[in-house]
């Protein structure tokens, strides 16, 4: 396929330019053994499960409050009803709530993040290229921690939250707000990111370039389906 002519390259967050380092069940089950509970395969395995499905089945993070204070508020409560759930399904124990600011809290720290191999070096070469890079996540403000820790900030112009927007992907309005960032128009950016219906759809449907990245499937990038991020440089151009 011919090189896209794009001026702006959005990328999602967790799944994408990063992830959790191990699983959410072995990171939620390394700060309840101090509550009792014994780390078991089979019990890391079934927190796996009922944390994809509760948070797949959860309302999107967005807030009406204003002020920072408040809208952190709400972030924390809209993870304990995630978290709550996920152990309401698996087994409860004493001491939840004391549980839950601490793993809150770890989730903050980079240890518990791990950046795919290929991240840098793709940011680096589409940042010494030219191109406006952004993030555009489902994330809450936590992000802008995370995401300095890692080192990898300082590549992005842009960096895009739903409980901040208002909106959360797949809406258009999440991803005009990340465009009105850097003043431009749907078909001057592209956003790459690992969920079908978030991440390409969305942005297919709010006028974006998009592509799907999907690290355990087949790539075809012409269908818009990479398997890792590092062919990206060669599929696009600046558009000038």
């Amino acid at each position: 396929m011919n090189p896209l002519p794009v001026k702006v390259v959005f990328f999602d967050a967790v799944g994408t330019l990063f992830d959790v380092n191990g699983s959410v069940g072995e990171v939620y089950l390394h700060y309840a053994q101090k509550y009792g509970v014994v780390h078991t395969p089979s019990l890391e395995s079934a927190i796996n499960l009922a944390f994809r499905d509760v948070f797949q089945k959860m309302p999107p993070p967005i807030f009406s409050v204003k002020s920072p204070e408040k809208l952190k508020q709400c972030e924390r409560l809209w993870w304990f009803d995630v978290v709550h759930a996920v152990f309401y399904r698996v087994g409860m124990f004493e001491g939840f709530d004391e549980y839950f600011d601490e793993v809150y809290e770890a989730f903050e720290h980079p240890c518990h993040w791990t950046i795919y191999p290929e991240t840098v070096d793709v940011l680096k070469e589409l940042k010494t290229r030219g191109f406006e890079l952004g993030v555009i996540s489902n994330f809450d403000t936590r992000f802008f921690t995370i995401i300095r820790a890692l080192g990898l900030s300082q590549f992005f112009d842009s960096l895009t939250i739903s409980s901040l927007a208002g909106a959360a992907k797949p809406s258009t309005k999440v991803f005009q707000y990340a465009l009105d960032q850097h003043c431009l128009i749907p078909h001057e950016a592209v956003h790459i990111g690992d969920h079908e219906y978030e991440d390409f759809q969305g942005a297919k449907e709010a006028g974006l370039h998009a592509f799907h990245l999907q690290r355990t499937g087949k790539a075809r990038p012409d269908g818009g389906i990479l398997s890792t991020l590092q062919v990206l440089p060669t599929l696009l151009s600046v558009d000038v």
